[in-house]
């Protein structure tokens, strides 16, 4: 087992990580930006270490200075979060040639599933059902012919692409090339790849995904579902497990499939395996998150199951100690993503000094956080402030924690989420759990 750790990341799962790591007793070392030295996630480490100015290209994405950190204060491995450099496969190679352990699959798995378009053939190879589509496209008069074949409506998809960059929906030919050069001038600019796919764009949908552990031995089990289907352009706004859509048997269906992938591709990590499901309950394969996920905690709290402190042991070569008929989902788990946003204003970035701050409390209530009574919100880095996550033995029993949970949480000095959130949870469809992921779309 590692004796420490440098965390690769900063805010509520930065304080996450180091958490899991004092359970394990495992030290570790904490990299910060000039603007975030007085974040929790600082004064929660052994060690800390500034590796550059506020911009997250010049520090959080800095691979040279994290590198460094990793070397001067001797850490074994380094685990890098969400978001990023946790799929970044230069990242995972340079971690490969400096002896040092990246917490994650290899750099050869990430590439192999990163590449969105490789994905998705590795899996119809796998006999995984995929939707309907075109592999890469190189110029827009290829798009134009490919989209007649493909038809309307459709999405222009990055294969580098990720929280909802690189995806331009598409419902007549002439808006193809348009859509085609966006897409492809996006992910250029955010992920430095610019390739583009094509893919039918299927309408109502579910947006279920499944979660699975492995490890270096081939032992691949999956932890049940995640309904991730309430979003806002592409971005995932609550999460719940198990799905109130997911019958027994579609559960038994994808679950066998997310195995199948797993060992198709030999993983060795934690990872997520995301599907689109129909109205006819059809599921086809979407992604691979080859990292851990925002929403991981639903699915630690209906499994009991630690996902970061198992990510660890398995990077770090163990075995693990369960099989797949002993994982059970018990009860509903519902996360809400607290995020310094104002819905009031089109959704505009908020920031400020936390001048009054409170946590809700009680048994199965969780709040992920970084936040702390006077922190100063800084303006460069994602808007996500915490997560709320509750769990009780019915989903109905879990939706009245939740709204308890949102009533007693208090935020000052930001503007933020949580009563959007208690709106969201009394709207018909999501008492009848049938929401798809064009809700927030319907409901303006």
């Amino acid at each position: 087992m590692f004796s420490k750790i440098l965390i690769a990341n900063r805010g509520e799962i930065a304080v996450r990580v180091i958490r899991a790591c004092k359970e394990m007793g495992i030290a570790t070392v904490a990299v910060f930006s000039e603007a975030d030295r007085d974040a929790l996630h600082v004064s929660l480490a052994d060690e800390s270490i500034c590796i550059g100015p506020a911009r997250v290209q010049d520090s959080y994405l800095n691979m040279t200075a994290i590198l460094s950190a990793a070397v001067e204060t001797k850490a074994q491995a380094i685990h890098p979060g969400y978001g990023l450099l946790s799929e970044n496969t230069r990242f995972a190679e340079l971690c490969e040639k400096c002896g040092i352990t990246f917490i994650g699959p290899s750099a050869r798995l990430i590439s192999l599933l990163g590449d969105k378009d490789q994905a998705k053939r590795t899996m119809r190879d796998a006999g995984v059902p995929v939707v309907p589509g075109c592999d890469l496209v190189p110029d827009a008069e290829t798009a134009r012919k490919e989209a007649v074949k493909i038809g309307f409506p459709l999405l222009v998809k990055a294969r580098a692409g990720g929280g909802g960059r690189g995806i331009r929906l598409v419902s007549k030919l002439e808006e193809v090339e348009n859509a085609f050069l966006a897409s492809s001038t996006e992910a250029q600019s955010a992920f430095g790849d610019g390739a583009c796919y094509m893919e039918r764009f299927l309408k109502p949908v579910k947006h279920i995904e499944m979660q699975i552990l492995c490890d270096k031995h081939g032992n691949v089990v999956c932890l049940g579902e995640r309904d991730c289907s309430i979003q806002r352009k592409n971005q995932k706004l609550l999460e719940e497990s198990p799905s109130p859509f997911v019958t027994p048997e579609l559960r038994e269906s994808m679950m066998d499939a997310a195995r199948k992938v797993a060992k198709a591709v030999q993983y060795d990590s934690v990872g997520t395996i995301e599907f689109l499901v129909d109205r006819d309950r059809n599921f086809y394969f979407m992604e691979m998150n080859t990292r851990l996920q925002v929403e991981h905690p639903v699915t630690e709290l209906v499994t009991g199951i630690d996902l970061v402190k198992w990510q660890i042991r398995v990077a770090a070569g163990l075995e693990l100690p369960f099989h797949q008929e002993e994982i059970a989902l018990n009860g509903h788990s519902i996360e809400c993503r607290i995020n310094a946003e104002d819905p009031q204003n089109n959704f505009a970035p908020s920031c400020g000094r936390v001048s009054l701050l409170h946590f809700p409390g009680g048994p199965w209530v969780r709040f992920d956080t970084a936040l702390y009574q006077d922190y100063l919100v800084p303006p460069y880095y994602d808007s996500l402030l915490g997560k709320l996550i509750v769990c009780a033995q019915t989903r109905e029993e879990a939706i009245r924690k939740m709204r308890a949970a949102l009533c007693e949480l208090v935020i000052e000095g930001v503007t933020h989420t949580a009563d959007l959130h208690l709106d969201l949870l009394e709207t018909p469809e999501f008492r009848a759990g049938t929401y798809t992921t064009d809700f927030m779309e319907k409901r303006g």
